[in-house]
């Protein structure tokens, strides 16, 4: 007994990337206090039947939600370096280690080709569990390749958004992403090639101010936090109470920056809905 009174004193240590993004065991709690099996919400796409909540998953996930079956991984073997020798609690090479050994991920994104609906789509998910889906150099030049790849195949591109924002460990260098994959992305408006973002939870910090909300179309799925500063920031630096919901993708869809919210297990129907417009109109003209 004695070393849980000792943990609580000391508060919980858990790591950014030891926060699981799908359940383990046989149940699952949500956040509304039901209880769902866990088969269950694998098979409802991780999102609970009893209150509709979205568990948060990853890459592979979206990957099987958005592909008709087989997809073909772009630059899967592409790795960090460690640029500033960071060593705060932990080296960042060291933790760079740890985090692909624990969650079989070379970095916080996975970029992809693939038949969706019969259409050609490249997708670039990302992964919270790898370090808070932070926004690093391979994150961002992933991404920036996958647009290329797009550009040259002239193939929509859709990008997935889930992250803490920008990497603390890669600084200035993590910072430059952002200016890098938004003119990626202009490029991709500029050849006409549909671009759609999807945010999911949680959107925010450096992500949200680039290349998550520059889409033709931007979406998110239900009760998805959407933020550049988060809502605990926020009340701290105002002072003031915050509004009920506040940066939720009901929140945000209200003041306008989002499209629509697509609850999981219509997302690849309604985002094929909308490049078949695109796209028709495309030809048409």
């Amino acid at each position: 007994m004695g070393n849980w009174f000792k943990r609580k004193d000391k508060g919980i240590k858990t790591t950014t990337e030891e926060k699981k993004d799908t359940p383990e065991g046989l149940w699952y709690k949500t956040p509304s206090g039901k209880i769902v099996d866990a088969d269950e919400l694998k098979e409802n796409l991780y999102v609970s039947p009893e209150d509709g909540y979205h568990m948060r998953v990853g890459s592979q996930e979206y990957f099987d939600i958005m592909f008709d079956g087989d997809f073909e991984e772009l630059n899967a073997n592409m790795t960090a370096k460690d640029p500033l020798k960071w060593t705060d609690t932990k080296p960042y090479k060291d933790r760079l280690k740890a985090t692909q050994k624990k969650t079989g991920l070379k970095d916080a994104v996975r970029t992809a080709v693939g038949k969706s609906l019969g259409k050609d789509l490249v997708i670039a998910a990302m992964d919270f569990k790898f370090i808070g889906g932070s926004m690093g150099s391979v994150v961002g030049e992933k991404i920036a390749r996958a647009i290329d790849y797009s550009l040259k195949h002239r193939i929509p591109f859709m990008m997935i958004s889930k992250s803490g924002g920008a990497r603390m460990m890669e600084a200035a260098i993590s910072l430059m992403q952002l200016a890098k994959t938004s003119a990626k992305l202009a490029q991709l408006a500029e050849a006409k090639i549909p671009y759609v973002a999807l945010a999911t939870d949680p959107t925010t910090g450096g992500t949200t101010a680039s290349f998550a909300m520059l889409g033709d179309i931007n979406i998110s799925e239900p009760g998805a936090l959407i933020a550049f500063a988060g809502p605990r920031v926020v009340k701290e630096t105002t002072g003031k109470d915050l509004p009920e919901g506040f940066q939720s993708a009901e929140f945000v869809l209200e003041h306008g920056f989002l499209d629509f919210i697509s609850p999981r297990k219509e997302l690849k129907q309604k985002v094929n809905l909308y490049l078949d417009l695109v796209l028709n109109q495309a030809v048409r003209n």
